[in-house]
């Protein structure tokens, strides 16, 4: 990866801070999304420190902000003309409904549509590298998913699990309609489930909650250097130069839902994207 710029989101802690030791050890010039200056900052020391490179940089975003987003793309693509590897890995779970600055249910808003967004306007840097690559992170949960047409935001019965299924079903979908999007070019596109990971992402980002229940669990789960693993093998290995569109576990491509595979569901999802996000339709 000598040479290659990555965009790693949500990599201020867990999987997204392991994937930026993981990638700055094989060489590559790593950007790291993060939403707060202070936790980035820390997390930059520690990223340089634990790889022992000083190529890794911090830039600011809230992924639960499409006017951030915006200028966060404007000030990448003004540094970076190229943008080889994007893992869009940052996530959110709220045990209770909240809601985006754009009024998007929290995970729906930050899961799928950030990223929708954030891929969409740099989506030319990675087709102008020579092999590049998006890798979304999404999970098992995606197998309890549907996308709730009637109520995609759930303003009604609100549920964390059928939330969080939904955001992990929808990266899925955008995954595979994005890999058919991108034929006829050399840039690919897969999803993976990264395992059982004992990360921050269950934790309240605003109070805190939900820290003691991950320090009682955490010694059952995988780290998130082994969460991080899958991400880094799509996002660097030769072997999957050419796969697109497919879902992985422990660097094999795994079977998805019935919904996940949909095609219609899949194309139904883009363009409703594209009006959540303000994005014309393509």
């Amino acid at each position: 990866m000598q040479n290659q710029t990555v965009l790693v989101t949500g990599a201020n802690s867990g999987m997204g801070l392991a994937t930026t030791v993981a990638l700055a050890k094989e060489g590559a010039h790593v950007v790291m999304l993060c939403r707060s200056r202070e936790r980035g900052e820390q997390a930059l020391v520690e990223a340089r420190h634990q790889s022992s490179s000083e190529r890794i940089e911090l830039m600011l975003c809230d992924l639960a902000s499409l006017a951030s987003i915006r200028a966060f793309a404007a000030a990448f693509l003004a540094k970076h003309n190229v943008l080889d590897v994007l893992v869009n890995n940052a996530g959110v779970v709220t045990l209770k409904r909240r809601t985006t600055a754009d009024g998007f249910e929290s995970m729906m808003g930050v899961n799928h549509l950030g990223h929708f967004l954030l891929t969409q306007l740099l989506l030319d840097a990675v087709i102008r590298a020579p092999q590049g690559r998006i890798v979304n992170v999404s999970s098992g949960a995606h197998k309890i998913g549907r996308i709730d047409w009637a109520n995609p935001h759930l303003q009604r019965g609100f549920r964390v699990w059928n939330g969080y299924a939904q955001s992990k079903l929808a990266n899925i979908l955008f995954t595979r309609e994005l890999a058919k999007r991108l034929a006829g070019t050399s840039a690919t596109a897969n999803s993976l489930h990264p395992g059982a990971v004992g990360t921050n992402i269950g934790v309240d980002r605003d109070t805190g909650f939900g820290k003691a229940v991950l320090a009682m669990v955490r010694p059952f789960f995988l780290t998130p250097a082994q969460g991080a693993d899958t991400a880094v093998y799509l996002a660097t290995s030769p072997d999957v130069r050419t796969v697109s569109g497919e879902y992985y576990y422990r660097r094999k491509i795994a079977p998805v839902s019935a919904r996940a595979k949909d095609e219609a569901l899949a194309r139904q999802l883009w363009a409703w994207s594209e009006e959540q996000v303000g994005l014309p339709s393509k």
